[in-house]
């Protein structure tokens, strides 16, 4: 990941970082990732993010359709 600092404002560059990392997903796995995670609560956790997925695209849909 790359981030051009420009005219030496290292403060947007920064901004501009760590909008980039929160698109990618790294500060939620690191913080999941900062305590042990049972097998099970991970199955768990990842079937809950699975549904809540799905019906976001569902609702989407809708909202497209006119529903």
């Amino acid at each position: 990941m790359q981030v051009n600092v420009r005219d030496n404002n290292v403060d947007q560059a920064l901004r501009a970082l760590k909008k980039k990392l929160q698109r990618e997903g790294v500060f939620r796995e690191m913080k999941i990732r900062r305590n042990y995670e049972k097998p099970s609560e991970k199955k768990a956790r990842e079937r809950a993010e699975s549904i809540r997925r799905q019906r976001k695209v569902e609702r989407k849909r809708r909202e497209r359709e006119g529903f």
